[in-house]
């Protein structure tokens, strides 16, 4: 199993195209990011990110 980053969104996926943008994804991203409430997360607010799930940081 290869988890791979969207282009776009950042969603961590096992997937060739990510299921929320439909574009190909990357195997070569790095750093890890839980969002559990986007809502009351900063971090999740500064990255747009609006829906819960699992985001790579930075995607090549």
């Amino acid at each position: 199993m290869v988890i791979k980053a969207c282009t776009r969104c950042h969603r961590l996926i096992e997937d060739e195209r990510c299921i929320m943008c439909n574009i190909s994804t990357s195997k070569n991203w790095s750093g890890f990011l839980i969002v559990v409430d986007p809502e009351k997360s900063k971090i999740a607010d500064e990255l747009k990110i609006t829906l819960p799930g699992e985001y790579a940081l930075r995607v090549r």
